[in-house]
């Protein structure tokens, strides 16, 4: 009997247990059916991100938090890539000349950015990024240089020493057509609206004409306007997510949409970007991205991107060797962006066009019509607001609106208090009319070729005196590159500025042209750029025995980890 009731309890664990397996196996085989699909997007989202760490945004973040600084000394600053002491000896001799000039040609300005800087963190950060940080502390303490300016003049500045300068910042794109144009558009914009005056709450007149204008260019049904091409990029990004009910916006890397949270991932950013995709410019993995994954509520391009595919903005800050590259291909990037238009269709996701920053240097049209690819949304700042602040967003009607009639609680808000500030529209109604004349047409429309020719002038000259520096372009804003390995291509933008050549912070990665450069000017200009390299040259910062780009990052490495001598 005992035997019998052991036998039964026997069979019953073991059917027990073997119901229990069966039952954990269908769940271990429903849960695979769960999450290999998942895991098998988030490997494509994996695969589709840059491989470098401009891509990795998260990554980017730890470890620039764990980077300890450091700053070269005396001796070292001129020997940080082992080079001979006959070659060290010419490099500071070169720097004390420079430092020299520097100083006692322009006394008041430097004195007056000094007297600035303890105020304005703005100017503490682009003092101290100029350059790459190892060497920051002897460059500002020997390289001051002037912010300050008194004056300007069609596409020159004057600093409070009376020094001229030929500007190559462009206000970081807004002078399209020359400083006397936007002061003229200021002038005037201002007296069109003077009889309303600073009033705001209401919409003087102009308001209609210059949305119906800037309609007209960009190809849309509707507008907002805001203050900063940033927050235009915000509401942009807003109203997608609002339309599609999805969370996630794609930008490519090393794009530029402003300075806020989730359009900027990576260093500079204190919060973690959760609902940012950054993934591969030009590849097809990205498209895989967008055609399989449903939280996806727009695609961020910036047109700018064409001329530096995944890379950041080339700022000297970052210029740490010679791997810097540009080019700009417009068949492959039309393509690029045909494609992109046909999957977003296709999957209900928002293209957004940010063209804030090249605005109408690609024509009235814009990137939309210089590329032939309509986006959904498109943003404009910069220029456009006739030399004052603006931003504006422009879409078809289905993705501007903000609210539901059938649901009255469910709004996208967005205000501003100076949105269509009165003098902001008068100075972007004036520059609205040049941008609708043929003429100014002409000029934009001749860009191209324009630019393209001095480019290719500029660098036959440098091959031809065999300096190892080139230019690349898109349309009139271009960067300059390096082709022999240094850890002091950062220099050159000192040279420069001794040249009477001005950039901005950013040095050497951004120079931005007006319209009212003429060919003289620019043989002008392309003199003293020849002249700077060569001091580069003869003071020894580029030499023919310098380490390889891979040694350069190795040896840094080594400086990070504290393992260099």
């Amino acid at each position: 009997m005992t035997n019998d009731l052991f036998a039964v309890s026997t069979s019953s664990a073991q059917s027990a247990a073997t119901a229990a397996l069966l039952a954990l196996g269908l769940v271990t085989v429903l849960a695979a059916l769960v999450l290999v699909p998942k895991g098998w997007r988030r490997l494509q989202l994996s695969r589709a991100k840059h491989p470098s760490l401009a891509g990795h945004s998260r990554m980017a973040v730890r470890l620039a938090r764990l980077m300890p600084g450091h700053a070269f000394g005396d001796e070292r600053f001129f020997r940080a890539d082992d080079a001979p002491l006959e070659i060290s000896a010419r490099r500071r001799a070169s720097f004390e000349a420079l430092s020299r000039l520097l100083t006692e040609r322009h006394p008041r300005s430097i004195a007056a950015t000094q007297a600035l800087k303890p105020a304005l963190p703005d100017l503490q950060f682009t003092s101290s990024y100029r350059v790459p940080p190892a060497f920051s502390a002897m460059v500002q303490r020997h390289l001051p240089l002037g912010a300050v300016m008194a004056a300007s003049e069609g596409h020159a500045l004057t600093d409070l020493d009376g020094q001229r300068f030929i500007d190559l910042a462009g206000s970081y794109g807004v002078n399209l057509f020359g400083y006397d144009f936007y002061r003229h558009c200021i002038e005037e914009g201002s007296a069109r609206v003077a009889a309303l005056g600073p009033v705001l709450g209401v919409y003087h007149p102009l308001v209609a004409e210059n949305s119906a204008r800037i309609l007209a260019h960009a190809g849309m049904d509707q507008l907002s306007f805001h203050m900063s091409g940033t927050e235009a990029v915000m509401q942009a990004v807003r109203l997608a997510r609002y339309h599609t009910g999805r969370t996630h916006l794609v930008r490519f890397c090393g794009a530029y949409h402003g300075w806020w949270d989730e359009a900027q991932p990576g260093p500079g950013n204190p919060l973690p970007a959760e609902r940012t995709y950054t993934l591969r410019d030009l590849h097809p993995r990205s498209l895989q991205v967008l055609r399989t994954r449903n939280d996806i509520a727009c695609v961020l391009v910036n047109p700018l991107q064409a001329l530096h595919p995944n890379r950041p903005a080339p700022g000297d800050g970052s210029l740490v060797d010679s791997s810097r590259r540009a080019g700009f291909d417009p068949q492959a990037y039309g393509a690029w962006l045909r494609e992109l238009r046909e999957v977003c269709t296709e999957r209900g996701i928002a293209l957004i066009f940010d063209e804030v920053f090249m605005g109408f240097r690609l024509g009235a049209g814009g990137a939309q019509a210089y590329f032939g690819v309509r986006a959904d949304l498109v943003t404009y700042g910069k220029t456009l607001g006739g030399g004052l602040p603006v931003g504006v967003v422009c879409g078809r009607a289905a993705w501007m609106k903000r609210y539901r009639e059938e649901r009255p609680a469910d709004i996208c808000f967005a205000r501003g208090t100076f949105n269509t500030h009165p003098y902001v529209m008068g100075a972007m109604s004036v520059f609205l009319d040049a941008l609708e004349q043929p003429a100014w047409q002409q000029r934009l429309a001749q860009q191209d070729q324009i630019q393209a020719a001095r480019c290719a002038q500029l660098n036959a000259a440098l091959q031809a005196e065999d300096l190892p520096l080139r230019a690349a372009n898109l349309s009139s804003v271009w960067t300059l590159y390096y082709l022999t390995p240094s850890r002091y291509n950062w220099m050159l933008q000192y040279f420069m500025r001794a040249e009477g050549l001005a950039l901005s912070w950013v040095g050497t990665g951004r120079m931005i042209f007006s319209t009212e450069v003429s060919d003289d000017d620019f043989a002008d200009i392309q003199r003293r750029l020849l002249s700077a390299a060569r001091a580069m040259r003869d003071g020894g910062w580029w030499h023919p025995v310098a380490p390889s780009n891979r040694a350069i990052k190795r040896r840094m490495l080594m400086e990070t980890l504290g393992w260099a001598s």
